[in-house]
């Protein structure tokens, strides 16, 4: 056996976050580790390598690699250990890796730590490793820093780290969350290659079931930190036992119907969940109503280009981020724009709050051109027009309880003139995203994931808008909070009559919440339509590699 573990538990001053752990891993297998953020799964393999927080107790009655007691290891020798036996792959590769270090110098040093290759061969042997990662150019890659390459080829570059010493185990940490589908897609297909080609066994850990199904050949699902579940990947995917497990399975948008509302874990524990479709008459009905108004927004012929190379030698070379994209939204209506990173959906956004300006074209809200406008009198319509973004906790302020921070664009805009009526507000915001009144005086970094998101939901509210720009606002979020999160603002739609723009990557998620999508590849729009249509009938090659990818 590779690696036997028996009753771990861990806890933090007291408090209880991991109880009777086992696991018992065999050389050549992936196993699936599955649970919302905060269910253990990251703590529980992490203790194998020994990297938890100084304040963590850890009890556990058996911990052994390839017959090795992991507790019987000096702490000088853990260091030789991590990485040529056991090696990790982190979920975000932009802070994982050193920002002032070429991507090869930073695989080179594991390699020269490790005494695997000679300083005059290392190069080689780390374009050897680009290669097998398939990084594209490996010979430049090698000189490039981390924020010169997309974010899928960052994660390769990590994998190229964690497989560079051939350990026997891979613990791969969330390692595709937040990444494109079609990316991916690609990095669990290199997983899977890389271990038929070395034989090493992996620990693939994440929030999505649907994923891990299609890597894993089994899984452990965990709840509040104990594995309530585990079998074969089949069985656990398509005959799951706990209640739990149905419901995580429930939570992700299907691609054979429409729900008015997505089953979340409380609707499940509570069995109050009522599976509510959408008829294809209503949609059609609400369609028909939708457009036969006139546009709240008309955007014709937009373009946006950006310096890419502006050193004193070299010429200045531009790259087009947006290219002669015209679009109409709608009030009421939500209007979905999917594509990969680098697609321009989020540059498109913020022409529209706004937030940058157009290098050509026009964008007319109620029929007036609003690109022509002076600072002061584009004031109301940023007021009308906001945007939520996708990491909510970097858009708050940490030194400001979250009350301060919704309250503080209705002093700006001067919508609210005194602070009793502002904080009166803020609260009542604070409850219409599902929050308490007490949480107004805590700070951000107080609240998880899904309720930080919320708190950026009612941020934006508080200016009265017409028109939410969602700006992959659920990407990075466990499938049961995304669900949540979904749910909420349709009934935010109904209570506040708001229309929506919502930028993802994952066209799954697109399509269960809008009515119309639109396809960006290359600062265009390859294709366009009804939500559903789009999705059963694509037309242009690159949408249908994008609903490809989908996870199912």
């Amino acid at each position: 056996m590779l690696l036997n573990i028996q009753n771990l538990n861990i806890s933090f001053d007291s408090k209880s976050v991991v109880r009777n752990f086992n696991l018992a891993l065999e050389s050549n297998t992936i196993l699936g580790i599955v649970g919302e953020s905060g269910s253990g799964k990251s703590l529980s393999v992490l203790s194998v390598l020994g990297i938890l927080p100084k304040n963590a107790s850890v009890e556990v009655q058996k911990m052994a690699f390839e017959g090795q007691d992991l507790n019987k290891i000096q702490s000088n020798k853990i260091q030789s250990f991590r990485g040529r036996e056991i090696s990790m792959i982190f979920q975000e590769p932009m802070s994982s890796l050193n920002p002032s270090m070429t991507c090869g110098k930073q695989v080179a040093e594991i390699l020269l730590n490790h005494k695997i290759v000679h300083k005059r061969k290392v190069k080689a042997e780390v374009v050897k490793l680009f290669e097998k990662v398939k990084l594209p150019d490996p010979e430049n890659t090698f000189d490039k820093y981390p924020h010169q390459i997309s974010g899928g080829q960052k994660q390769r570059v990590m994998i190229a780290m964690a497989i560079a010493c051939k350990p026997k185990l891979l613990i791969a940490d969330e390692p595709t969350t937040a990444l494109d589908v079609s990316v991916q897609k690609e990095i669990i297909q290199l997983l899977k290659d890389l271990q038929k080609e070395t034989g090493m066994a992996i620990i693939f850990i994440s929030h999505d079931l649907a994923l891990v199904k299609n890597i894993a050949d089994e899984i452990k699902v965990m709840y509040k930190g104990e594995i309530i579940e585990d079998g074969t990947a089949e069985d656990i995917f398509y005959d799951p036992k706990e209640t739990y497990t149905k419901a995580l399975l429930a939570a992700r948008p299907k691609a054979d119907k429409r729900l008015k509302r997505l089953p979340t874990i409380n609707d499940f524990s509570g069995n109050r969940f009522k599976i509510d479709e959408v008829s294809k008459s209503d949609r059609a009905a609400e369609h028909e109503r939708l457009y036969s108004q006139k546009p709240i927004i008309k955007a014709r012929c937009l373009e946006k280009q950006f310096k890419i190379n502006a050193s004193f030698f070299d010429s200045i070379a531009y790259f087009k981020a947006i290219d002669n994209v015209s679009l109409d939204l709608f009030k009421g209506e939500k209007l979905g724009i999917v594509g990969e990173s680098g697609c321009g959906k989020t540059t498109l956004g913020h022409l529209l709050t706004g937030l940058m300006k157009a290098d050509n074209g026009r964008i007319y809200y109620n029929g007036k051109d609003i690109l022509g406008l002076k600072a002061k009198a584009f004031k109301t319509i940023k007021k009308d027009i906001q945007i939520i973004f996708q990491d909510p906790y970097s858009s708050l302020n940490p030194r400001m309880t979250v009350g301060d921070a919704i309250a503080e664009p209705m002093k700006v805009h001067r919508l609210v003139q005194s602070k009793k009526e502002r904080q009166e507000r803020a609260e009542e915001l604070l409850k219409a995203v599902g929050l308490q009144l007490f949480h107004y005086h805590r700070y951000p970094h107080e609240f998880s994931g899904g309720q930080r998101q919320r708190i950026g939901i009612a941020r934006c509210l508080a200016l009265e808008p017409k028109i939410i720009i969602c700006d992959e606002s659920v990407s990075a979020l466990d499938i049961s909070v995304q669900a949540q999160v979904l749910n909420l603002l349709e009934d935010l739609k109904e209570r506040f009559q708001l229309t929506y723009i919502f930028i993802s990557h994952d066209l799954s998620v697109v399509r269960q919440f809008s009515d119309r999508i639109l396809v960006m590849k290359s600062g265009k729009i390859v294709e366009q339509g009804e939500a559903d249509e789009l999705y059963e009938n694509p037309k242009n090659d690159y949408t249908k590699t994008l609903i490809d990818a989908i996870p199912i």
